[in-house]
């Protein structure tokens, strides 16, 4: 029943009762984004979901237009060449990923589970079927990111993905 129903209700007033709150901030956020550099204000990113069906991640644009775009940004040489001003503090705070609340509000991702992987990280999504932790959706943070983000090595982050799946409750 949690897993069903009440998470995705908890899910959908958070990221409702969020995108109200926080719409002062991403007023803000737009305006310097677009200011700062060329380009959409925000970025679309192909990821996995729910049993593996792709979905586009929604992101604030932290680099320029130019950027390899299926590439993990700590894969690219020399990634800061990439990274706008109003990019590098909002990496740093993490407000980049404040549009994922339009993605949990439609039914996409929660607010809580693995992290989605992009679409082309088969080592991560077969490891992560070993844990059913692509059974899940996929969340804006989760125990692996709480447990160290990319710093992780893949059979760790899907172990810990894995270990939210057995245990998720109201309560973890």
């Amino acid at each position: 029943m949690y897993r069903n129903c009440i998470k995705r209700c908890i899910d959908f007033i958070l990221s409702l009762l969020g995108l109200i709150v926080l719409s002062p901030i991403f007023l803000i956020l737009c305006i310097w984004i677009k200011l700062d550099s060329k380009g959409p204000i925000l970025f679309k990113q192909k990821r996995v979901g729910k049993n593996k069906e792709y979905f586009n991640i929604l992101k604030f644009r932290t680099m320029s237009i130019d950027t390899p775009s299926d590439m993990p940004t700590h894969m690219l040489s020399n990634p800061d060449q990439y990274i706008s001003g109003a990019g590098k503090f909002l990496r740093r705070t993490s407000l980049d990923e404040l549009p994922q609340i339009i993605n949990i509000l439609k039914g996409e991702m929660a607010i809580i589970g693995p992290r989605p992987a992009l679409w082309n990280q088969e080592d991560l999504i077969a490891e992560r079927d070993k844990y059913k932790a692509n059974d899940i959706k996929p969340g804006l943070t989760g125990w692996a990111q709480i447990n160290g983000r990319d710093e992780l090595e893949i059979d760790v982050k899907a172990k810990l993905d894995g270990d939210y799946v057995k245990n998720m409750s109201f309560l973890f």
